[in-house]
């Protein structure tokens, strides 16, 4: 098949999140097993910037009409791996910026204009290069527009772009809504502004755009496909979901085992496997160093690798402050977000600095650290689509610690409830929840040799792409 895929990030060239890791991992993937890929992503100043664009002039000069006028802009084209050709779409005003979405304390005002420019320039492509596409995936709210733009583009110049299309909702909380005069911009019928269109209480909503008018609608598990049809997960889409029911289908996302495999990480001291363990005790070292504490510590090592917002469960974290202070335990905090949850994180860390450890920034190879060199993994989530961090935890051998909620419950087994294949801690996201499963976790590490047969039986679980992206293929072809 001819795949497009157009997302707002793309691992390895930007990722904030799961996003990036997800489509990188999916389209790679899907090249592999031999289809053709034609990816888009805007062409951030961090990517520019980076070893993978250095020499590279522009291979398309574009002309984009947005509202009364028309911008221009440049396309630079990567051919990263066989059958798969990224492009990256460019123009300063819009895209020359260190952060992709936001100033670090608000988005920016001009996101409206941002990526209706780079949907636009997405469809743009694909009549420049011909590409007719079978299938175009889209991913997220910066991608909701493109289903209505691409037929608005054939209405236009008589063609046919793409087959079918397919929309992504890897978090349904956030959804491109922005006042009705961003409208203009679209350049669409009038028609398509209302309740059975993209209209939401009075604004443009691109998320909403996505879900009415693709072909096809996914989430990211099956438990949250099921949990964004109500109202406390559906975060006010719950009814529009409800009204495609017949084209929505939770396809769990995978992990990339060519990035994340600790017995193949580059980015580990040590690496290992599930019949020798030892290079995970050296990497546990390694972790204990990096925060100053002695490397032959006994007692357990908490990890946590998240974006800082209150949807990672943070608040529950800082309610157990108790636990941490009392007990003989060590718990490591890395990622960024929200002022507010930096800044009580880092009092947390400075008035426990014996037994807390805060890195405040976005680094991939401690990431895979973290991973490797903890004892359990802590996902104490209020919501979580997929998750892929449980994913990576069981892989490298680190007990998780998640809330039953989204992906979380369907790809963590339980060992209380499966005391013969679990592989992690489960919980309800409340404070005396955690809490429990923070005691479940001392007593489980106490048992050494339980713990090394829950340790074990995680690392023998497939969590790669081998399957994720056979049911995409299967999705792809039911919707020809």
């Amino acid at each position: 098949m001819r795949i497009a895929h157009a997302a707002s990030e793309l691992f390895p060239y930007l990722k904030t999140g799961g996003l990036a890791d997800a489509v990188g991992a999916l389209t790679g993937a899907l090249a592999d097993r031999g289809h053709e890929l034609a990816v888009f992503m805007p062409g951030y100043r961090p990517v520019l910037d980076g070893p993978h664009v250095a020499g590279l002039k522009p291979s398309h000069k574009l002309k984009i009409e947005m509202g009364e006028t028309f911008l221009a802009g440049d396309v630079f084209t990567l051919k990263p791996r066989p059958g798969l050709t990224l492009y990256l779409v460019c123009r300063e005003e819009y895209f020359d910026r260190k952060l992709p979405y936001w100033t670090g304390e608000r988005d920016y005002d001009d996101n409206d204009a941002r990526f209706i420019f780079f949907q636009k320039a997405v469809v743009e492509m694909l009549r420049l290069t011909d590409f007719k596409a079978d299938i175009v995936h889209c991913h997220d709210w910066q991608t909701g527009l493109l289903p209505v733009f691409l037929r608005d583009a054939e209405r236009r110049y008589s063609v046919t772009l793409a087959l079918k299309t397919v929309f992504t909702i890897h978090n349904i909380a956030y959804q491109g809504v922005f006042p009705r005069k961003s409208y203009a911009l679209t350049n669409l019928p009038e028609d398509l502004l209302t309740i059975d269109g993209m209209e939401y209480y009075d604004q443009m909503c691109m998320l909403k755009a996505g879900i009415v008018f693709a072909d096809k609608l996914t989430t990211v598990s099956a438990q949250y496909a099921k949990e964004i049809q109500t109202p406390e997960f559906g975060n006010g889409m719950d009814g529009v979901i409800c009204s495609r029911l017949d084209d929505l289908h939770g396809l769990l996302n995978g992990i990339d085992t060519t990035v994340w495999n600790p017995a193949t990480d580059p980015s580990l001291p040590a690496r290992y496997t599930a019949d020798d363990l030892s290079g995970k005790r050296r990497c546990r070292a390694k972790l204990l160093k990096e925060f100053g504490w002695s490397a032959t510590f006994k007692g357990p090592v908490f990890g946590m690798v998240c974006r800082f917002t209150p949807a990672k469960g943070l608040d529950l974290v800082l309610g157990a402050r108790g636990f941490f202070a009392r007990e003989n335990c060590r718990l490591v905090l890395l990622g960024s977000g929200e002022r507010k949850y930096e800044e009580l994180l880092g009092e947390f860390a400075t008035q426990y600095s014996g037994k807390v450890g805060l890195s405040v920034r976005h680094d991939e190879a401690m990431s895979h650290l973290v991973e490797a060199g903890s004892d359990f993994f802590l996902m104490p989530s209020l919501f979580e689509p997929c998750g892929l961090n449980q994913m990576y935890s069981q892989t490298y051998g680190t007990v998780p610690l998640v809330s039953n909620v989204g992906g979380l419950v369907d790809t963590v087994t339980d060992i209380e409830a499966n005391p013969e294949t679990g592989t992690g801690i489960m919980f309800a996201p409340t404070q005396e929840e955690f809490g429990s499963g923070l005691k479940r976790a001392l007593a489980l590490f106490a048992d050494r040799k339980r713990y090394a047969a829950v340790q074990r039986r995680a690392m023998t679980r497939d969590f790669s792409w081998t399957q994720a992206v056979a049911a995409y293929e299967k999705l792809y072809t039911e919707a020809l």
